[in-house]
């Protein structure tokens, strides 16, 4: 099964406004610039369409990244995709499992302790929890802040990544509550330089990673 690189920096994907032959040029910059795992999430477009975007996705991450598709297991076994995302109201991890497999991950998005700890029982491999910041892919939308992170990271033992207005300024933050990694749309996709922005991030994180590493270690 593939694993997170960690820490992790997953895109995920907004082709709008921007459509889709830039999406895919923004990927591919963002992956030079450090993105471990891009997401595809392109809810309102058919599966056809969606399976395209898919194909060309897997070219520009083949080897470099790993490539997760949102709910639509179909679409990510016919592209070879590394790994599925569930939202909370998705298929149970359980009966996707049955349909990918044991060599594709399992994403579940949770918003509460509580659903965190019913997906990793579940058998989740990973975890994106939110919503963290406010952001403007969700207007007016309740934030949890990072003290969700940190009761999280007491009730479950396997990966969790933060979304929802992670950027440059606080990925450390989310790194230093416990969180292995974040998942970013504006602040790459909407930077003049999204691979420069990726590897902006991405030193941030791993920065606090190493720090907490040092700290983990100083304690035992």
């Amino acid at each position: 099964m593939p694993a997170l690189s960690l820490p992790c920096l997953c895109l995920v994907t907004r082709r709008e406004p921007w459509g889709e032959d830039a999406l895919v040029q923004k990927v591919a910059a963002a992956v030079e610039g450090g993105v471990t795992v891009v997401q595809l999430r392109e809810k309102d477009i058919p599966g056809g369409q969606l399976l395209a975007l898919a194909h060309r996705l897997r070219q520009v991450t083949s080897g470099r990244a790993l490539l997760v598709v949102n709910e639509r297991v179909d679409v990510a076994l016919a592209c070879g995709a590394d790994g599925i995302e569930l939202g909370e109201e998705a298929l149970p991890v359980a009966e996707a499992r049955k349909l990918v497999g044991k060599g594709v991950l399992i994403g579940r998005s949770v918003h509460s302790v509580e659903g965190a700890v019913a997906a990793a029982r579940e058998g989740a491999d990973f975890l994106v929890v939110g919503t963290i910041f406010p952001t403007a892919s969700k207007p007016g939308a309740e934030t949890a802040g990072l003290a969700l992170l940190r009761q999280v990271g007491k009730a479950v033992r396997i990966p969790y990544l933060a979304i929802g207005g992670v950027d440059e300024s606080n990925a450390a933050q989310v790194i230093e509550a416990g969180a292995a990694g974040a998942a970013v749309i504006g602040a790459i996709l909407e930077a003049p330089d999204p691979k420069a922005a990726a590897a902006r991030l991405k030193e941030a994180m791993q920065k606090a990673w190493a720090k907490r590493a040092k700290v983990g270690v100083a304690r035992r």
